[in-house]
């Protein structure tokens, strides 16, 4: 029996409850080209790496003629940024650490404006 990739990876994005439009704005491809991949029978295995590596999900279960688990390891360790692009997930400290730079700054220059008047 064939297996159908695009009802697998659909399967998979739904039972996770990922959102379409973030699965396509992390792909860089619209939502249609989403749902266009869940009706081919045959998907690239590039796509199906990206959409795991996205999903944080190994689709190596699915698909053991194409993937290995090995391709999969490096999921948890990135966080995806779009189509071909991963970069190190920041944390809750480092967001912080901007925010404030970001709110003396402005206080900063509100302090400069009431000067200036």
């Amino acid at each position: 029996m064939n297996k159908h990739h695009g009802q697998l990876i659909e399967y998979r994005v739904r039972k996770n409850g990922y959102s379409i439009s973030d699965l396509a704005r992390n792909l860089n491809v619209n939502r249609r080209s989403i749902y266009n991949w869940f009706n081919q029978p045959y998907i690239k295995k590039d796509v199906i790496l990206h959409i795991g590596i996205i999903l944080r999900h190994d689709f190596s279960q699915e698909f053991p003629e194409m993937f290995t688990s090995e391709e999969f390891e490096s999921v948890h360790k990135f966080k995806p940024t779009g189509f071909g692009t991963q970069r190190t997930v920041t944390t809750n400290q480092d967001d912080e650490i901007y925010k404030d730079k970001y709110v003396n700054l402005l206080e900063k220059y509100n302090m400069l404006l009431l000067k200036s008047l």
